[in-house]
């Protein structure tokens, strides 16, 4: 199978590391451009030294560049507003865009969730590290009941929220709470971030939880068998990826009402169903503190090569 070429628009930690992705882990991905605005930084270096083409033109860089005709992929991982404007420019000329951003221009992916539905979306977007992670869980619980409220907790080192993450911490919480409901299937969602200045810097950890109707001991088993297939799914490609404990069962009664829709307050009372979490990245280029990085960029990876590869299945049908 020839490899699909791809651009990388943003230079930083997230796009260095995706980029090594590409060249190391990918059998159908083809590794062209990486596009920055800073000249002198490291992942444009980088590129350099492994014989890739750079520019630290931006987007219009790209646009010029010998081999755009031949890029098909153009991941973003730039800031929520520099996606909107890089999109402006580039859907027009025919490129799918994968937005590592919280611009949410395009649909939400998490990969092991909806990704098969959205195979012909020009511009998809990859929600957020918390959004990766925790995600998976909600929509795992939903499979098996209802979720009427989904809260997840996302606590990162601080050491790994570059000027990005720091400048969109707005757009983290918006776009995650949205995709809790459109992607995982809760009621009502609700996101958090902490940057977690503990030194030594501590790994990606994440606490899920969210408020069914009550479930006997036997629905308890089907969410517990449910979220460890996911995690086991998620892990497959984000390999850090792993439940920190057992998951908890509390029930609750009236206090909880005030946390669902008024459409979904349950007069027998509430199971909260909390999931505990937590992300080791794979060091490839980020520190292994940086899952909340690698889980982002593994996930886009997943993403892209699942975009070629039904390309291939469909130009096998035709």
């Amino acid at each position: 199978m020839t490899k699909t070429k791809v651009a990388i628009i943003g230079s930083g930690n997230i796009g260095t590391d995706l980029m090594f992705k590409v060249i190391r882990l990918s059998s159908v991905l083809d590794m062209g451009v990486m596009v920055g605005i800073d000249p002198e930084s490291d992942g444009l270096a980088r590129a350099a030294r492994l014989g890739f083409e750079t520019t630290h033109e931006g987007v219009d860089g790209l646009i010029r560049s010998p081999q755009f005709d031949e890029i098909s992929i153009v991941f973003d991982a730039t800031s929520a507003g520099a996606h909107k404007a890089n999109a402006e420019k580039l859907l027009p000329l025919g490129k799918t865009l994968v937005d590592l951003t919280p611009a949410a221009i395009g649909p939400y992916v998490v990969p092991v969730v909806n990704l098969d539905e959205h195979l012909d979306a020009p511009d998809i977007n990859m929600v957020t590290c918390g959004g990766q992670a925790t995600i998976p869980i909600v929509a795992a619980v939903s499979a098996v009941t209802p979720v009427h409220y989904g809260e997840i907790v996302a606590s990162i080192a601080s050491k790994s929220a570059g000027p990005g993450t720091r400048a969109n911490i707005d757009e983290f919480t918006e776009t995650t709470s949205a995709a809790i409901e459109q992607v995982g299937g809760a009621a009502r969602g609700k996101a958090i971030i902490i940057l977690n200045p503990a030194e030594p810097a501590m790994i990606m950890r994440d606490t899920v939880q969210v408020l069914t109707s009550r479930l006997d001991a036997a629905n308890r088993r089907k969410v517990e068998d449910a979220v460890a297939a996911r995690v086991s799914e998620v892990a497959d490609y984000v390999p850090g990826y792993r439940l920190k404990q057992v998951v908890q069962f509390q029930d609750q009664g009236a206090e909880a009402d005030g946390l669902v829709p008024g459409d979904r307050v349950q007069p027998d009372g509430y199971t909260r169903v909390t999931v505990f979490l937590e992300v080791e990245g794979a060091a490839m280029y980020l520190p292994e503190y940086a899952g909340n990085l690698d889980i982002m960029t593994s996930a886009a990876l997943r993403t892209a090569e699942r975009l070629v590869t039904s390309t291939h299945e469909r130009q096998a049908v035709a």
